[in-house]
């Protein structure tokens, strides 16, 4: 196995596509030195998953000692409690800077010249690999991470204790594993909503600041083309079905999310605009396919976490795509009473969306629907209701 297979499509000539073998690539003699310091660091990926998927918190603890201030017995109870929950973050935090190290050393195998960034994923598979590999388990970390609101309550309970006892002149054990200066860093690490992605988009950034040398092109291409790679095996079934297992499947949907984002951090015009090299309405779309409860995730990431969806040079049907609900904004422009009709239909899924994700998203078009079109009096009901529920959010 490990074959490369060329895929032939309309539109072979601007976006190679390729069929990897995720499950059976092997390292050549040329791959292997880089193979193992980033296996190395992929191997402990499962175990820091497990860790943070028990991760429970320490909220009551914390609840009990900032209602009882001067109860001792309560204040000992909640630090013991967080201390070894900071250790443990230390360690997700930790192996962040791990994984930074690995993902810029197979960009620098994956990207030098004389071979294109197709050559090197022909050539060197069990590399690309791993390159999907650490995006897979960014993008799962991160998802994770989403529902555990206690991290940042128990850090933050941690620091404010620390604070509040060097000011005392007490010193801490706990100090020597993680000091301020760590402390800090960590701050910074889990304030991030998807923390891992946004090391890996930093990590990419500076890959590409650091190596002036090396053409922004090898990067993004590698990155394009790895979307392509995921996005036609996706789609077409004669490539899916070689795969042993389905969860392969979602491997590629998180890989091909993953590069999405990475290549609109680093390219200067981003993922969505026309001359990108990804075709997104395409990927969108292959994941709009996919079952609702493997895809949600990986959309909001397509959502939230890029840099450029909300750019004016991004085409509406793609905004429209990963926010159906945009449609009754776009409706309303028309000024027809018909398509007001059907607008009005569409506002209560819209609210439901606005107050479930970010006002940020939404607040350009409440704006230019406000003022263009609300204030007009032949709208009659439809005008009112429109008005009414936007108003309670702006």
């Amino acid at each position: 196995m490990g074959n490369l297979l060329k895929v032939l499509t309309r539109d072979i000539e601007n976006y190679p596509h390729f069929f990897l073998d995720f499950e059976n690539a092997q390292p050549t003699e040329g791959e292997r030195d880089v193979w193992n310091q980033v296996n190395s660091v992929l191997q402990d990926s499962e175990s820091i998953l497990s860790g943070l998927q028990a991760y429970k918190g320490a909220g009551q603890e914390i609840r009990d000692a900032i209602q009882n201030p001067n109860d001792f017995m309560l204040q000992e109870r909640a630090w013991n409690s967080v201390c070894p929950l900071v250790i443990k973050l230390k360690k997700f935090y930790s192996f962040s800077l791990r994984l930074e190290e690995a993902l810029q050393s197979l960009l620098e195998c994956l990207t030098c010249p004389p071979f294109t960034p197709t050559q090197h994923l022909e050539r060197e598979q069990a590399l690309a690999k791993q390159f999907a590999e650490i995006l897979h388990f960014t993008l799962r970390f991160d998802e994770l991470k989403m529902r555990i609101p206690a991290i940042q309550n128990d850090f933050s309970y941690y620091r404010r204790t620390i604070s509040r006892n060097r000011i005392n002149n007490m010193n801490l054990d706990i100090e020597n594993e993680v000091n301020n200066e760590m402390a800090n860093r960590m701050s910074l690490f889990y304030a991030e909503a998807t923390p891992m992605l946004k090391t890996l988009s930093n990590a990419t950034t500076n890959f590409v600041t650091e190596n002036k040398t090396l053409p922004l092109e090898n990067t993004t291409d590698c990155l394009s083309t790895m979307a392509s790679v995921c996005k036609v095996m996706l789609e077409t079934p004669e490539y899916s079905s070689r795969f042993s297992s389905e969860d392969t499947l979602l491997f590629c949907m998180r890989v091909m999310v993953g590069v999405i984002i990475l290549y609109d951090h680093v390219h200067p015009n981003g993922a969505f605009n026309k001359s990108s090299k990804i075709d997104m309405k395409g990927c969108i779309k292959v994941l709009k396919d996919q079952p609702a409860d493997n895809v949600e995730g990986l959309l909001n990431a397509l959502k939230f976490t890029t840099k450029h969806l909300n750019d004016e040079s991004t085409p509406k049907n793609i905004r429209t795509m990963l926010h159906p609900s945009l449609q009754a904004f776009e409706i309303c422009r028309t000024c027809k009473p018909s398509s007001l009709q059907k607008a009005s239909h569409e506002m209560p899924r819209l609210l439901t969306a606005v107050k479930a994700h970010t006002m940020d998203t939404y607040q350009p078009y409440m704006t230019e629907l406000w003022k263009q079109h609300l204030e007009t009096n032949e709208r009659g009901s439809i005008k009112n209701c429109l008005k009414a529920s936007l108003q309670s959010l702006i």
